[in-house]
């Protein structure tokens, strides 16, 4: 199925939001994710709680991957620039955030608080004031979402969050909806965090309405080895990314026969004690899966760059050297130590990144994401006499000659 067809299934899900408001979130809820929430705001007082009873070495592991995502997005954060183009003439580009934004953090197969931390640490950063978390209810939680990512929202201050996934979600956060036991959710900005072919398709039809970060695709990774590469460590890491879904694509380019052979063998032992077996083995086994050979590096560099992946290993002589002349990939992990599931989780990155080949024309979320440039131009009056000449000739070359005249007015009464 792709997005479009998705998006004449989901349509009526957006009508019915847009024109009954909470209980249509509520109605669709029920009928697709099989519970309907006790009350569609999670209370403040249960993210609390969730936070309290969380084990040890989750929060632990929580907060140090929080720790880790703040200090690397703290430096993205852009700076006024003012540029003086003549004397009397200048341009300052203001950075503003987002006054709100809606952050989707996905449920179903697997539970996500990691990306809780990636959605939201850069919204803060950018200064955003007004944050909503929507995750899908749970049927085992009683309607609410997962506990733990309830409390990766506490442990991040957030605490507007809401039992609503799927289509429903981006409607809700687009349109905005009165709640049922009193309340509201403000219409949002901004719509942010992966999902989803559902809140994909929702977010292409809504854009517009509101901002959207990318149209997240199945998660894909690609490793670039040579005959320095650790076959089992190459096999792992396939095996990871494969975990995540059926869909999930897993790609080895190598221009050394021998470490596909024993990379594809790695991948059978390795399979036997995998958890999630069958699902990575029906992923390993799509046609988006593959071990390409290449006939040497620089081909497979061609190859890497055609593909654009979401997550790129580097697992060769000269990694770093090697990862510096890619030009297509969502983010780059250099070297046998720096896996996906450390970007995932700790590294400081943002694992939001571009899937399907959109890694040739966007990035991955940042904190650029949550701010608008604004121009703010400021000339005084002989810096305009001077470059009025040039604005009067190209209004006249465009036959906009209002344009000219909205100058030349300011002069007249000189003569």
């Amino acid at each position: 199925m792709d997005v479009a067809d998705a998006g004449e299934r989901i349509r009526p899900i957006l009508d019915d939001v847009r024109a009954e408001g909470a209980e249509a979130v509520l109605r669709w809820s029920e009928q697709l994710d099989g519970v309907r929430p006790p009350s569609l705001r999670v209370p403040v007082a249960m993210l609390h709680e969730q936070s309290e009873a969380l084990d040890p070495a989750v929060r632990a592991a929580l907060l140090e991957s929080i720790d880790r995502a703040r200090r690397v997005h703290a430096d993205q954060r852009r700076l006024d620039v003012t540029t003086v183009v003549v004397p009397g003439g200048t341009v300052t580009e203001r950075w503003l955030p987002v006054d709100r934004v809606g952050l989707y953090v996905p449920g179903g197969r697997a539970v996500y608080p990691s990306s809780v931390i990636m959605n939201v640490v850069p919204a803060q950063a950018a200064g955003v004031a007004s944050l909503a978390v929507v995750s899908p209810p749970q049927r085992d939680f009683g309607g609410w979402p997962h506990p733990t990512i309830l409390a990766a929202c506490a442990l991040l201050g957030v605490e507007e969050v809401y039992a609503v996934g799927g289509a429903q979600a981006v409607a809700m956060l687009a349109y905005g909806v009165d709640l049922p036991d009193g309340g509201r959710c403000e219409p949002v900005d901004l719509v942010t965090g992966p999902g989803n072919i559902y809140v994909t398709a929702a977010k292409r039809a809504l854009q517009g309405v509101i901002g959207i970060d990318s149209e997240a695709g199945p998660t894909e990774v690609m490793i670039l080895a040579d005959d320095t590469a650790d076959p089992g460590h190459v096999a792992a890491d396939l095996i990871s990314q494969a975990e995540h879904d059926v869909l999930a694509a897993a790609v080895l380019v190598t221009d050394d026969p021998e470490l596909a052979d024993a990379v594809d063998a790695q991948v059978t032992a390795q399979l036997s004690t995998t958890k999630h077996v069958d699902r990575i083995r029906e992923a390993l086994a799509g046609t988006q899966s593959a071990i390409v050979l290449v006939d040497d590096l620089e081909a497979g560099l061609r190859v890497v760059d055609a593909y654009a992946a979401e997550h790129l290993e580097i697992q060769t002589r000269d990694a770093r050297d090697w990862a510096m002349r890619v030009r297509n990939a969502g983010a780059i992990f250099v070297g046998p130590y720096a896996p996906v599931s450390l970007g995932d989780y700790a590294a400081g990155s943002n694992h939001v990144l571009p899937t399907a080949g959109s890694a040739r024309h966007s990035s991955g979320l940042s904190v650029q994401s949550f701010l608008r440039g604004i121009h703010i131009v400021e000339y005084d009056e002989p810096a305009l006499r001077d470059v009025a000449p040039h604005v009067l000739a190209l209004s006249e070359a465009e036959d906009l000659p209002a344009h000219g005249q909205a100058v030349r007015v300011r002069f007249e009464d000189e003569g």
